[in-house]
């Protein structure tokens, strides 16, 4: 188990775990566990870091569709900071507890802001990474939001 895992169930909603066989020298982790899956990529998340107002101490999560790219500016507007910028993968990895790919929006070490993309809403069900590469969790978007006390907004583009 994860700490993903492990909050999904503490919390008692409703999840499916899928495990696929992640291969290293995949170009994207995104697509690939979409691909593995059987998955619209829009219906798989990718979990990102952004730091917010040019420090890196201070982190943010914005959570969009494996297909698309982060707009940083609606980022930092959802996440009421001034600007955001991409994380650093150490900084990220050091904050969340969990490995570059493998970054899960659930059971990160310290509760960081979070915005999910909008776009979840059109499915019953999303996929974001279960906190390991080759894991994904299964989960309405509004479960995920309320365990990450997470806002929604139009941040990919």
């Amino acid at each position: 188990m994860t700490p993903a895992i492990n909050v999904a169930r503490k919390q008692g909603i409703t999840h499916h775990v899928h495990q696929y066989d992640h291969d290293p020298s995949a170009a994207s982790y995104g697509t690939e566990a979409a691909e593995a899956l059987g998955l619209e990529g829009n219906r798989v998340f990718k979990t990102l870091l952004v730091s917010l107002n040019g420090d890196a101490r201070q982190l943010g999560v914005a959570i969009v569709p494996v297909t698309r790219q982060l707009d940083l500016k609606a980022c930092a507007k959802a996440l009421q900071a001034k600007k955001a910028d991409m994380a650093n993968p150490k900084d990220a990895e050091r904050a969340t507890g969990y490995v570059v790919g493998g970054i899960s929006p659930l059971g990160q070490r310290k509760r960081l802001p979070t915005v999910l993309d909008s776009s979840a809403q059109a499915f019953d069900t999303i996929y974001v990474s279960a906190g390991r590469r080759g894991l994904e969790i299964e989960l309405a978007p509004n479960d995920l939001m309320g365990i990450c006390l997470a806002v929604k907004a139009a941040i990919a583009r």
